[in-house]
């Protein structure tokens, strides 16, 4: 594979180019947005007391790295914790059970990305209802607890595998998020499209994921390279990621060179750098969102189940979508030109402003946003005393529960970002 694109691939280049635009940011040299860095004192104070409300004074031990395991809680109800406990009275050992949760983890996060404003799950085991990332997971639960992933043949209903997945269509997908007409979710049909590739996708890789392709499978292959030491490399979890999920996404995505780049885009405030016409590919701005999201999630059945550590975590960026960017332009770090709001109210043909996920000026507000959660993870540490706090808990107890709680403040009729996308779910 050409170098250039082995490093889109990497995480390195999506924080490496997102700071280089941050210092485009501050030389005024953004095409649209205008940053006001003397606001990020203010966001940082609002997050920071997100935090403590939640963990404080004594309690900063106990906040999850960003993943998914949380969303399963949503109500209070401890749906994990039970489903363990059922799995101990078959007999299944910690791996077997670290297994399973990675194959519920995958299907539940490639599932993730922005529902709508919309869209709810009513669960009728706790008569919650339920919207957005946490309806999901409860959604997808259910369709794992059903047997949806495993297919008709398995003899395991708590499964997932690629055969069942290729499988996967727009009317079980639709049954089981109860999605309807009266109930629209974004990007259905895309996301049915997404789990059908991620079938094809594992049953190619039976070095992996075994022949049938199954999810849990990593964790064998992850505890193999470990060679018994009790620490997984956060690379290696990286690149079975990115060699599994490149072939999956829309094929609208950028190519080089016929190569898919996954979420990867062309920026033009990249290309305006000087000497950047020298550099090949050097406009391009990676970000891997999704990919990122799922990474976070997977880490934690590993350690909490196995009690291994991971080593180069702090490759991870900040996660580049709508909650976290919302809550830099709600705080007023960053504010749309005049010229491109008029351009997204024009597009929206409502009061806020809209653009298509792959817009110049949806990838310059995601790449502002990585560089801008690593400031503020700086600056948070700078002010906690000595706590010490990974970005990724920095994602979960400040910055995304921020941009939700602004936007149920100043929205409370759709709780929606500042900025609308008009997406495929699977993206942002």
């Amino acid at each position: 594979m050409d170098p250039q694109i082995q490093e889109l691939l990497g995480l390195e280049a999506v924080r490496t180019r997102a700071h280089i635009v941050l210092k485009l940011a501050e030389e005024g040299r953004l095409n649209h947005f205008n940053y006001h860095p003397e606001r990020m004192e203010d966001a940082t104070d609002y997050v920071l007391k997100l935090i403590q409300r939640d963990f404080g004074p004594d309690k900063y031990h106990l906040i999850p790295p960003h993943g998914r395991w949380q969303h399963f809680e949503v109500g209070g109800v401890p749906r994990i914790a039970s489903l363990l406990a059922e799995w101990d009275e078959e007999k299944c050992d910690a791996t077997e059970k670290t297994r399973r949760l990675i194959d519920l983890f995958f299907v539940s996060v490639l599932l993730d990305a922005g529902a709508g404003d919309f869209w709810k799950y009513n669960e009728s085991q706790s008569s919650l209802t339920l919207n957005r990332s946490e309806g999901i997971a409860v959604a997808a639960l259910h369709m794992f607890l059903n047997g949806d992933f495993a297919g008709q043949d398995s003899s395991v209903k708590h499964t997932a595998n690629g055969d069942a997945l290729r499988n996967i269509n727009v009317d079980i997908l639709s049954r089981g998020l109860q999605v309807d007409d009266a109930n629209p979710m974004v990007g259905v049909p895309a996301r049915a499209d997404i789990l059908r590739k991620l079938g094809e996708s594992l049953v190619n890789l039976k070095d992996i994921f075994g022949p049938s392709g199954r999810p849990g499978n990593l964790v064998d292959y992850l505890i193999a390279k470990s060679d018994g030491s009790g620490k997984l490399d956060y690379r290696d979890l990286w690149n079975v990621l990115q060699h599994l999920l490149l072939p999956i996404w829309p094929s609208d995505r950028t190519h080089i060179n016929g190569q898919p780049i996954g979420d990867a885009w062309p920026l033009r405030a990249l290309s305006q750098q000087a000497g950047s016409e020298s550099k090949p590919y050097s406009n391009i701005q990676p970000f891997h969102k999704l990919t990122q999201w799922l990474a976070y999630s997977l880490m934690v059945p590993f350690s909490r189940l196995l009690s291994v550590s991971w080593s180069d975590t702090e490759l991870g960026t900040g996660l580049p979508e709508y909650r976290n960017g919302g809550m830099f332009v709600d705080m007023g770090v960053l504010e749309l030109k005049p010229e491109s709001l008029q351009k997204g109210l024009s597009l929206s043909g409502g009061s806020l402003p809209s653009f298509g996920a792959g817009d110049d000026e949806i990838v310059e507000w995601r790449a502002m946003t990585v560089a801008l959660l690593d400031v503020l993870h700086t600056k948070i540490l700078a002010r906690m005393d000595g706590v010490q706090l990974s970005l990724p808990q920095v994602l979960e107890a400040g910055s995304w529960k921020a941009g939700r709680e602004l936007a149920a403040a100043k929205r409370p009729e759709t709780k929606c970002s500042p900025i609308l996308n008009f997406g495929d779910g699977t993206l942002f």
